[in-house]
């Protein structure tokens, strides 16, 4: 029996493939791409989510020797998944695990962009100690629209980026973000279908040659070419780091997922950190009351407006869930 660690990449039904690591004792299938099923508790749905740490155990029945070279089994035989190592985090959607980076993708125009469903995506990432990064696509269908998104979330704290037809430098620098903040690490790019995120990371990356879609001209909504999460390796050294491509959404449940408490909320709004401790009562909800210092920074432009209506929204929503 021969043992190994490695990162789940991607998920199909209850198959999961996985690059192993090289371990310390040789091993017929280290460095390379398997496929396998959990074993025992980890064959439930939704115990295994792409982006895991794990360790797996095979037999000789697990691949295949021609000529010299070592060939895993396609379909899963003779592989399984025995552990899952502790998690940074773990999303429900996009259904990841130990995820450090989130590109929260959102097109200028074709579709119009919906900033409370950007707000949720951004909120679930702050909870969930994931580093958000703001992109921008079809920046040249509607500059005037980029410019006020621009400073909505400039302004909130985040890094924003630009693309679109004839923005090769504004490209570069993105491409140059993932390149240095990467190794080692998981980033994934998310937003609603149709924005362009497979189009968007094939430019950047043309050698993934990721499948893309067509914006349904009458409703404006993209089909959702990707279909499953998958991670990429940036690099075929070990260690380097991960992109996934994740399918799209046009909402983001509050009310029948628990991403988290009403309790949380102002700390996934990091504009909104300074102030918190400042208002004059000391159990502010930061909606409405006299002397809300978040209130305040708002009337004065130090907040956005637009950032603190998602907020509201959220608060809503949060206030009426029932705590089991």
């Amino acid at each position: 029996m021969y043992r190994g660690k490695g990162r789940v990449i991607k998920s199909n039904g209850g198959l999961f493939t996985v690059l192993l690591q090289r371990g310390e004792n040789a091993a017929p299938l280290d460095s390379m791409t398997v496929t396998g099923r959990g074993r025992g508790t980890l064959h439930r749905k939704g115990a295994l989510l792409v982006g895991d740490t794990v360790e797996v155990s095979y037999d000789a029945t697990a691949f295949s020797v021609t000529d010299g070279v070592t060939v895993p089994a396609e379909d899963g035989t003779g592989l399984a998944i025995d552990r899952v190592t502790e998690r940074k985090n773990a999303l429900i959607r996009p259904p990841m695990a130990n995820l450090d980076i989130l590109f929260v993708t959102l097109a200028a125009a074709a579709p119009e962009p919906l900033l409370q469903t950007v707000d949720k995506l951004i909120s679930i990432a702050e909870f969930n100690r994931i580093e958000p990064v703001i992109v921008i696509t079809k920046s040249d269908l509607a500059p005037d629209v980029v410019a006020s998104l621009e400073q909505i979330y400039r302004l909130a704290g985040f890094e924003v980026f630009r693309t679109g037809i004839g923005m090769d430098a504004e490209l570069k620098s993105l491409k140059e973000y993932i390149d240095t903040r990467l190794d080692g690490r998981i980033a994934a790019f998310s937003g609603a279908s149709g924005v362009g995120k497979s189009t968007l990371i094939n430019r950047l990356f043309p050698h993934l040659s990721l499948e893309t879609g067509e914006i349904s001209r009458r409703i404006e909504r993209g089909k959702n070419t990707t279909r499953v999460v998958e991670l990429y390796p940036l690099a075929s050294r070990e260690g380097s780091g991960f992109l996934a491509d994740t399918p799209g959404f046009t909402m983001l449940d509050f009310e029948r997922f628990d991403f988290f408490e009403k309790e949380d909320l102002p700390l996934t709004f990091r504009e909104f950190v300074p102030y918190i401790g400042e208002c004059r009562y000391t159990k502010c909800s930061h909606t409405k009351e006299e002397g809300c210092a978040i209130l305040d920074a708002v009337r004065c432009g130090e907040i956005a407006c637009s950032r603190h209506k998602s907020f509201l929204s959220l608060y809503d929503v949060l206030k009426k869930k029932t705590k089991w």
